[in-house]
């Protein structure tokens, strides 16, 4: 799930220096390559060196993953999301799994979508699956997952996203008349949102969208917008990588996720519900993690549980519904996790 954003959010202010954004990626990574230039300056060369080979040897992935999403911004594609809540219950359940856990959108358009959903009366359960699978997959995700962790385990992990979604709805709506979901709302959704969308998610795709200008431009800053994104985010990623090498004992890793049946993949769940950092710094972290003996399927319950509970999903799902239906919400989420983390590691 992406970021929202600055062309999104509206006309920037004039420059005022009280008023400038604060990237906490670039100054965390800063941070800790400080901290051991003073603390550890003979490792201030090896631990940048790694950083920057690292995202060289994933510049590739990068890009053709900002091209994908770029062109699936400019060409409208995200509309066919609308789609998925038509029908029958079981088939918007269905179709919502599916495309929440493929389509790429700004984590603000969420909000007024899904308002605008529930407003017009889609059973809740369409919308579980769709919460719980959307931000744990789309195709930059993909993209990335699998050239660091290679392509079985970005495919089990979609896999897994679409299952957790299926799981969600289905649990949803088998619940729908117990306590926890009966009048789920805190208040009647209005449409809109910082996306300033009135109809999010309506139109006709336009697939040959070079000849419109309008989206030509959406087309360059969607694609700048992401790169940016990633690099930042994949960049502190790699330098986390670098100083978890040197200084963090593998044997301890291998103590407290490795090893065989359920107690890996509970503490990867639940270690990775709060401590999750970012979807795409995640893959590199883990992979690192893997290394030192963390077992695969902890790794796979750490991504999902880790994906579902991030803050631009959660407040997704918490700026909407009850108390005890966010409740619900993370339980699936950790559940669901737990078990793909078990499916993947008898797999792997």
């Amino acid at each position: 799930m992406a970021e929202c954003s600055p062309s999104e959010q509206g006309e920037k202010p004039p420059f005022k220096l009280s008023r400038v954004k604060i990237s906490w990626p670039w100054v965390t990574s800063v941070a800790f390559l400080g901290a051991v230039a003073i603390f550890d300056t003979a490792q201030f060369w090896p631990t940048l060196s790694f950083s920057v080979n690292a995202i060289m040897h994933t510049m590739p992935f990068i890009l053709f993953a900002v091209f994908a999403v770029a062109y699936l911004k400019a060409t409208g594609a995200e509309n066919l999301l609308a789609k998925a809540f038509e029908g029958r219950e079981t088939r918007m359940i269905v179709l919502a799994a599916l495309l929440g856990g493929l389509s790429p959108f700004c984590s603000c358009e969420v909000i007024p979508f899904i308002a605008a959903l529930l407003a017009l009366g889609a059973p809740l359960s369409a919308v579980m699956a769709f919460w719980l699978a959307s931000p744990l997959m789309d195709p930059a995700m993909y993209t990335i997952t699998a050239g660091v962790l290679g392509f079985e385990f970005a495919t089990a992990k979609m896999l897994a996203a679409v299952g957790l979604g299926l799981f969600g709805g289905f649990g949803t709506m088998i619940l729908k008349s117990s306590p926890v979901f009966v009048d789920p709302l805190r208040e009647k959704p209005q449409i809109g949102g910082c996306c300033d969308a009135k109809k999010p998610f309506s139109g006709t795709p336009e697939w040959k969208f070079w000849s419109d200008t309008d989206r030509v431009q959406t087309f360059k800053t969607t694609g700048l917008e992401n790169l940016l994104f990633l690099v930042k985010w994949l960049t502190l990623a790699y330098v986390i990588e670098a100083v978890m090498i040197h200084y963090m004992p593998a044997s301890l890793v291998a103590n407290v996720l490795g090893g065989q049946g359920l107690q890996p993949v509970l503490l990867g769940a639940f270690v990775g519900m709060p401590a999750y950092l970012n979807g795409y710094a995640a893959v590199p972290l883990v992979n690192e993690l893997l290394q030192m003996g963390m077992a695969d399927g902890a790794a796979m319950s750490f991504m999902l549980a880790g994906g579902v509970s991030c803050i631009p999903a959660a407040i997704a799902v918490w700026a909407l519904v009850k108390p005890r239906v966010f409740a619900a919400y993370l339980g699936f989420a950790l559940v669901g996790s737990v078990l793909a983390g078990l499916a993947w590691g008898i797999v792997a």
